[in-house]
């Protein structure tokens, strides 16, 4: 039984007894559910796949990441810490007030070497042209990548704008200006 939700509002996580209640405010959907007791937001998103591969998907059903496929003409092997911009034949648009972070895909880190150089790396809600991955190789051996590849995930987020507010100093804290390392190693 859909109904309209005021956005910021509170809904509470004890939901009726049906498995799922979706709630709809613009384009943005949130799914309760009482069975496993989760929220997930949805948000509609227009995509371009000029790629020949299927969009990005979610391979489990709590995936942050979307997996991305490399869009190529030709394989590209990438020798040790060479780096490449790799198309993805996807552009988005993006509702305002969201972002997509390009991700490295951890079983590439692990097995492979293979990272992303800016991760996060950002596409803002007004970019419309092709998503490209830099991809980098961190190992000692060459990879390659070939057309239809899963490179990296892209995760869709929303974000804040801030209103800076000068000031002579800042509030005091336990941490204070302790930086990298402060607590100790172990």
């Amino acid at each position: 039984m859909p109904f309209n939700v005021e956005r910021g509002s509170a809904v509470p996580l004890s939901m009726p007894t049906e498995a799922a209640l979706k709630l709809t405010s613009a384009a943005r959907e949130t799914f309760f559910t009482t069975d496993n007791n989760w929220i997930m937001d949805r948000i509609k998103v227009k995509i371009v796949n000029r790629s020949g591969h299927q969009l990005p998907t979610y391979e489990t059903p709590s995936s942050a990441g979307m997996d991305v496929r490399a869009s190529l003409k030709e394989p590209v092997t990438l020798g040790p810490l060479e780096r490449a911009l790799i198309p993805t034949g996807l552009s988005i648009q993006l509702p305002h007030g969201y972002e997509c972070q390009m991700r490295p895909r951890s079983g590439l880190a692990l097995k492979h070497g293979i990272s992303l150089v800016n991760t996060p790396g950002t596409v803002d809600a007004d970019y419309r042209g092709e998503i490209g991955a830099i991809v980098i190789n961190l190992s000692n051996e060459p990879f390659t990548i070939n057309d239809g590849e899963r490179i990296c995930q892209m995760v869709i987020t929303n974000y804040t704008h801030v209103e800076w507010e000068e000031a002579e100093r800042l509030d005091e804290t336990v941490r204070g200006k302790g930086a990298f390392g402060h607590t100790g190693v172990d």
